[in-house]
């Protein structure tokens, strides 16, 4: 009989519990697709996407800061890197010119 209510007290605190797993895991969904939507990923590399980011436990403020962060200067590092493409095609410049034209133009 003590078994029985043990068991029984047991399986209360499982189901308290669940409600507020299920939200945090639901809200954890949502940001990862919400990411890989933004990233425009399909197939194979939005499954790795997800798998990753769902895997991820919860950040901290000051980790989600760095993140943001270091996107803003991986975004900067793409625009950069779009302009100085469009301005190399613009001059017609190939092989190595246009690798030493990329490598100024990327630093400065």
């Amino acid at each position: 009989m003590k078994k029985l209510i043990a068991l029984a007290c047991m399986g209360l605190l499982f189901t308290a519990s669940a409600p507020a797993f299920a939200g945090a895991q639901q809200e954890k969904m949502k940001n990862c697709n919400k990411d890989a939507k933004e990233k425009a990923l399909k197939g194979d590399e939005r499954k790795a996407f997800m798998k990753e980011c769902l895997s991820k436990k919860a950040e901290a403020p000051a980790e989600k800061k760095a993140d943001a962060a270091l996107a803003d200067k991986k975004s900067a590092q793409h625009e950069k890197m779009k302009n100085c493409n469009k301005e190399a095609k613009e001059k017609a410049l190939k092989g190595d010119e246009r690798k030493k034209f990329m490598g100024g133009c990327l630093k400065g």
